[in-house]
Formats: structure tokens, C-alpha cells, sequence
């Protein structure tokens, strides 16, 4: 359509004004919504706005009685519900668009799909008459001048109060773990570059530190927001999914605009975007919007009136912050998480390390050794290795002990489901009966002169192995790493030296690896299935 007009001069556009302006209208037919609390909510969107989501209110635009406002903003009364419903979807998805800045296009980005089926139908249910005119042009700025917001919002932090929200920054930056994945090994911290497997290639972290050409300098608060929110990038890109944003839409902006502070402190760091290795489709922005389309909507965390306030502080930090489940969910074919799996375990991309099931912690004692695992990497029952020791020592060993509390309260919540089931190659019954033979021998010589004879181990220095869900997973890939590469606990405040297990690989062969784990995972009373010699070979 702006193509089409373009090409008309403004002699013509005048006539069709005026022929367009001499018709009556003809109005859709009033839809009522009997959904009384839908409705309620609906118009405290539509008259009052939501200050979290940074949504304004549509009479600020429209007019007071939603007539629309000279010279230019449409009525949005006498519409249909399904008509609103599809333009909204269109400005969301980009199908419809204007100049910069597209204000339709970012409200209706930052509603969700509810809030729109819901305002849609609000609009339709109210009185219209050909009568309606338009509210007289506005003698003020639209709300946030078109989302060109206030430009305190972008300023570097200088007084004490800007000082104090860097710091809260980066407390959020650690509660998050965004130096996990945005440091490659040996490097700066959050210069990028670090490799993300995935099902579909390999996904290559992106510069956070302020540099104006390669980082993030140039970004405004606006943009920081809307990448986290959104996960749509200063440029307008649509960001993978491989970067939580599915997670992070439900940061607060306060806490948003803290964490952008304290990463606008940080040395510039000049570090090229490195090009990400994806296969066909996946590799395109139309397949991301399309996967958007099905699994994405972006929302604003509403706490929980029925809960307290801590468990609504844990929740805040698993399912936003932590993205806890972006690790131990369950995901489908296309990499979407499945809502009623969030915490049952999953193989991660690399197919080698699994993150187990996050359960509840059956009592005082339970509660204390996950509480100590999560703060210090190890504890009398548990040691944090791999990804997850990586976790502690980047982020989880610096949180308050009232948000980790907090986390534990609303994990200790969820329901029970069953653990992800990951394919494991089958042992016969006559190679297993040989397995625990051979595997008892191995384990008296490698491994009972730390774990104890009986699987016992000793507390916060060497694991037990008698009954530990670690071990007893469905899929041996955790033992089987750590028996060949070694298990290392991460160097913690509360734990500055831990004692590390050595590698084996270079000792034992893959046979005697399966033997000694076959073993381990069915004595003293354990039981899990064998191992499978060409599953540690491979």
C-alpha cells in the first residue's frame, strides 16, 4: 500500500481523502464478551496501559473515546473482533510495517497473543455510531514520543545512584550466568565468540562489552529491552533461541535497564561478530519467525497473589533469570521446550552431558545438601561437575543465600514427572552377568581407595557412589565422561580447593570403562541398567 501511494501526487491523495471522507461508514456488528474478567482486564489495558510491559494506554493515542485522532490515528471502535485481532497479528509479525519508529509494530510486539484475542474483543463489544469523529490533533507528544524514550534512561552511569544500579546489574548479570555463554574459554569476560551447539549447527555468542562498532555501546536501554524481551537485536534481527530470550522476556525492565548499566562499565572489548554455522532452514530469518510464530510469545512476570513473597522471588529466578529449564527441560523436534516438562531432565545439544531432573528436596537434610551443592559445588551427597559446575562458579556460588533459598522453595513447589527418557544402547544378560564380574575387580583397584569399598565415599571430599541419583541416571553419559575425563568440582568462595577425581581414560579401555560403571550402578543395592562398551567409545 505505501508503495502504491507513493506514486501518487498530493493533488490526487486529496481527492481520495475527500470521496473516502464523504461515505458513511459502515460499522461491524457489536460482539459482546461474556467473559466478564477477560473484559476487566481488557479495558485496564486499553484506558490504563501496562507500566511493566511498557505498553501504553490506547486512548493516549486513539482518543479518550477511542474515535481515533487527527490528522492521522485510526478510530479503533465499530471494528471486528477478528479484523483487530489480524492487524495486530500483522504488525507483529512484521507483515505490516511503517517508518521508523514503527510504534504499532512494537506495542503489538509487546503484548502477548491473550492480550490481544482479549483487547480485540473488547473493542468489538463497545457502542459505535456513524457519529464518531475524531479527537482534534494532540498538542503533546504521543506517549514516549514514539518509543524515543526519556534519554536518562541511556545515560552511563555516573552519580552514586547510577553506581548503585551498575552494581545491581551485575548481580543480575551473575544470577543469570550470561558469562557462561558469553566468554569463550581464555578470553575477556562477555567479549563473546563462545561456540553453542545445538540440533540444527552451531550458534556463536555475541559481544556484550561497550564497544560501539562490535559490542553493545551504541544500544540504548530501549534496545537491551527489546533484545531480552523480544529477542529481536538492535538491527532489527530476529535473535536464535539458543540466547534465552523465551526466558528472559519476563525480566522486569528495571532490572533490565540495571544489567545494560553495569555492562556500559566494562572495557570495550573489539570482537567481530563470528558467523553462525547453522544448516538450511534454520539458518534463516523466515524459519526463526515461523518458530517464533509457534512456540514464542513475549510476556511480563505477574507474581503470583497466592504465594509469598519468596516463592515468587524463586520463581522469578528459575523460570526468568536462571532459565533453569532451558538446561533440564524437555525439548521437542524444533528445540521448543515442552511447558508441562520444564524440569524433567534432557539431554543437552552436545548429546553427551545430561541435566538432570530438578526434584524436590524430600527433607531439612535434602534441602541443606542442595543448598550447599548450588552455593559451594560440593556437598556431603553431591559434587557439581561439567556444565553445571560451570554454573556454580560463574553465577550460582555468588547469589544471596536468600535467593538461593528462594529458588530451592519454588523448585520444591512443582509437581513430580516422570524423568526424560534418553535411548541408551542395551546390554545383554550374559555380557552384564561378566560386567559386574570384571567391573568388581576394577572398581577394588581403581576406585574403593577414595569411594570406599562399599560406595560409602567421605563427605565433601569424594562423592558417594552408594545410591546417588547422579550415577543412577537413565543415561550413563555423565559417569561416563567423568570416568574418562575426570570429575572436577568448581573452585568456590566456600570451597577454594576441591578434590578433583583423574581422568581414566588413558588407563582403561572401553570395555573395562562399561565394566566398573555397570558395577558401580548395581551394587550396594543401586540399580540402573549396564553400560554399553560402544556407548563409551563413541
Amino acid at each position: 500500500m505505501a508503495g502504491l501511494l507513493a506514486q501518487l501526487d498530493d493533488d490526487y491523495l486529496r481527492h481520495m481523502a475527500d470521496y473516502y471522507a464523504a461515505q458513511t461508514p459502515k460499522l461491524a456488528a457489536r460482539e459482546d464478551m461474556p467473559d466478564q474478567q477477560a473484559a476487566a482486564r481488557a479495558q485496564r489495558l486499553v484506558k490504563q496501559g501496562d507500566t511493566q510491559a511498557r505498553i501504553p494506554a490506547c486512548t493516549k493515542c486513539h482518543g479518550e473515546q477511542l474515535h481515533g485522532r487527527l490528522p492521522a490515528i485510526p478510530g479503533l471502535i465499530g471494528l471486528s473482533a477478528e479484523y483487530i485481532s489480524a492487524q495486530m497479528g500483522a504488525w507483529r509479525e512484521g507483515v505490516r510495517r511503517s517508518g521508523e519508529p514503527d510504534c504499532m509494530a512494537e506495542i503489538a510486539r509487546r503484548m502477548s497473543a491473550q492480550q490481544i484475542t482479549e483487547v480485540s474483543a473488547w473493542f468489538a463489544g463497545q457502542a459505535a455510531s456513524q457519529t464518531d469523529r475524531p479527537a482534534p490533533a494532540s498538542q503533546t507528544a504521543l506517549p514516549m514520543n514514539c518509543f524515543a524514550e526519556s534519554p536518562a534512561a541511556d545515560q552511563h552511569p555516573s552519580g552514586a545512584g547510577d553506581q548503585a544500579m551498575a552494581q545491581r546489574g551485575e548481580y543480575l548479570l551473575r544470577a543469570g550466568n550470561c558469562i557462561g555463554c558469553h566468554t569463550r574459554r581464555g578470553d575477556q569476560p562477555l567479549a563473546g565468540g563462545r561456540a553453542i551447539q545445538t540440533p540444527f549447527g552451531t550458534v556463536y555468542s555475541s559481544n556484550l562489552t561497550p564497544d560501539d562498532e562490535t559490542g553493545i555501546g551504541s544500544w540504548t536501554a530501549d534496545n537491551f529491552w527489546k533484545a531480552l524481551h523480544e529477542g529481536i537485536s538492535a538491527d532489527g534481527r530476529l535473535l536464535y533461541p539458543a540466547f534465552p530470550y523465551t526466558h528472559y522476556s519476563l525480566i522486569t525492565r528495571a532490572d533490565s535497564d540495571a544489567m545494560l548499566a553495569y555492562l556500559k562499565t566494562l572495557s570495550p572489548q573489539i570482537r567481530p561478530a563470528q558467523p553462525h554455522k547453522l544448516r538450511f532452514p534454520f539458518n534463516t530469518q523466515m524459519a526463526l519467525r515461523v518458530w517464533r510464530w509457534l512456540y514464542f510469545t513475549p510476556q511480563s512476570y505477574q507474581p503470583d497473589p497466592q504465594r509469598s513473597e519468596r516463592w515468587n522471588r524463586g520463581r522469578y529466578l528459575v523460570e526468568g533469570l536462571g532459565h533453569c529449564s532451558a538446561c533440564h527441560g524437555e525439548r521437542n523436534a524444533l528445540g521448543a521446550l515442552q511447558a508441562s516438562r520444564d524440569f524433567a531432565g534432557s539431554l543437552l545439544p552436545d548429546q553427551l552431558w545430561y541435566a538432570p531432573p530438578l526434584k524436590a528436596a524430600n527433607n531439612a537434610a535434602d534441602k541443606a545438601d542442595l543448598f550447599a551443592l548450588l552455593k559451594h559445588g560440593t556437598s556431603a551427597q553431591r559434587v557439581a561437575s561439567g556444565p553445571m559446575g560451570e554454573v556454580v562458579a560463574n553465577s550460582l556460588q555468588h547469589l544471596d543465600t536468600d535467593d538461593l533459598e528462594a529458588m530451592l522453595e519454588y523448585l520444591a513447589s512443582q509437581a513430580s514427572v516422570a524423568p526424560t527418557k534418553v535411548a541408551s544402547l542395551r546390554v545383554n544378560a550374559r555380557l552384564r552377568e561378566q560386567q559386574m564380574q570384571d567391573g568388581e575387580a576394577l572398581y577394588a583397584q581403581h576406585c574403593a581407595g577414595c569411594h570406599g569399598d562399599a560406595g560409602q565415599g567421605e563427605d565433601r571430599v569424594y562423592p558417594p557412589l552408594r545410591g546417588n541419583e547422579l550415577v543412577l541416571t537413565a543415561t550413563p553419559g555423565n559417569a561416563i565422561r567423568v570416568v574418562k575425563f575426570g570429575g572436577y568440582a568448581p573452585s568456590t568462595q566456600g570451597n577454594p580447593y576441591p578434590f578433583g577425581m583423574p581422568p581414566f581414560a588413558h588407563q582403561l579401555n572401553a570395555p573395562e570403562i562399561a565394566s566398573v560403571l555397570t558395577y558401580i550402578r548395581n551394587a550396594w543395592g543401586n540399580q540402573a541398567s549396564a553400560v554399553s562398551p560402544v556407548e563409551v567409545a563413541r
